[in-house]
């Protein structure tokens, strides 16, 4: 009984891991849907392709400057690169499109800029998986050394003790800037009440543009870490991280950074540990694909008992 009893406690360790490191890159997209929702009301379904274009970007950056052969001080300098290019095609990409697509029907009913934004996500993702691809596969170059580092009972690998402790640190940035900033102020304003922030002074369609900014370059650095996670990567990629990211936010209350955070960790270690739960039923043996299953029945469960979510509010009363 015992060496079964320790197989099965590393087993665990390693979904737990694995969940936690799913959940980082869930929790960075899932900001930038609730805070454009928390600014406008509005679900910016085009924010996987954001992500998406972000991964791209990261790829091409890190492929022009050795690829597989980067080693030692220029791995660091690539992966930096990397997210610069990412963030900055993210971010060009999410001020594009909330210029053209979104501004004009900003005081329309609220179905026009949601149609607008499935509109968006289908165009950019046959626009890359179409235009620059032809529907190939493009696939990142693995620069992190072989190895697992213990943290106590854990193994983990240095990409995945590199994603989780950058997530952390870009996820704190966030809030730092949300809530202790000028910046942070006039987007906590906005998100209470447009007309009362635009008569204190503060440059309403500019903070718009700021929020949709701050969540794509999320975005692209959570694209670049996936595909260091995953691997492989291609122009239809956003779509199911995209809803998986918008499920942990409407898990963790849509509106709320730190339930953002909490709902894509909870997101991810529900479709590790909870698939690996089921397969203990005699008889059961899902297939990894069941992870998605989890991920939308744990959004229905929400939606039907607890559609504000974790850290759900009441709505703003807007003026």
């Amino acid at each position: 009984m015992t060496p079964l009893f320790l197989a099965s406690t590393e087993v665990w360790l390693d979904q737990l891991v694995n969940g936690l490191t799913t959940g980082s890159i869930y929790a960075l997209i899932a900001l930038g849907y609730t805070m454009v929702y928390g600014v406008l009301q509005l679900i910016n379904f085009a924010h996987g392709e954001v992500f998406m274009l972000g991964s791209f970007a990261g790829y091409g950056t890190l492929v022009a400057l050795g690829g597989n052969d980067l080693s030692g001080g220029m791995v660091a300098v690539a992966l930096i690169l990397a997210f610069l290019a990412a963030g900055g095609a993210s971010l060009g990409t999410a001020v594009a499109v909330e210029r053209v697509a979104y501004r004009p029907l900003r005081n329309a009913p609220r179905l026009a800029p949601l149609i607008s934004a499935i509109g968006v996500s289908v165009l950019l993702s046959h626009l890359v998986d179409d235009g620059f691809l032809n529907g190939g596969a493009k696939f990142y170059p693995q620069i992190f050394p072989d190895g697992d580092i213990e943290l106590g009972p854990l193994q983990v690998t240095y990409l995945q003790l590199f994603l989780m402790g950058s997530s952390l640190a870009m996820m704190g940035v966030l809030y730092w800037i949300v809530q202790q900033t000028k910046t942070g102020r006039a987007i906590r304003a906005v998100a209470e009440s447009r007309d009362n922030a635009a008569l204190m002074g503060v440059n309403v369609n500019r903070t718009i543009v700021v929020t949709f900014a701050l969540g794509a370059v999320l975005a692209g650095f959570a694209g670049v870490l996936y595909g260091l996670f995953f691997s492989s990567i291609r122009g239809s990629m956003g779509f199911l991280p995209g809803v998986k990211a918008f499920t942990a936010a409407v898990l963790g209350g849509i509106g709320s950074i730190p339930g953002a955070v909490v709902g894509g960790y909870f997101l991810g270690l529900t479709e590790t540990v909870g698939r690996e739960l089921l397969n203990e039923i005699p008889g059961v043996n899902l297939p990894n694909q069941w992870k998605d299953v989890i991920a939308f029945a744990l959004l229905v469960l929400v939606l039907i008992f607890r559609p504000t979510g974790i850290f759900g509010q009441k709505e703003s009363k807007r003026a």
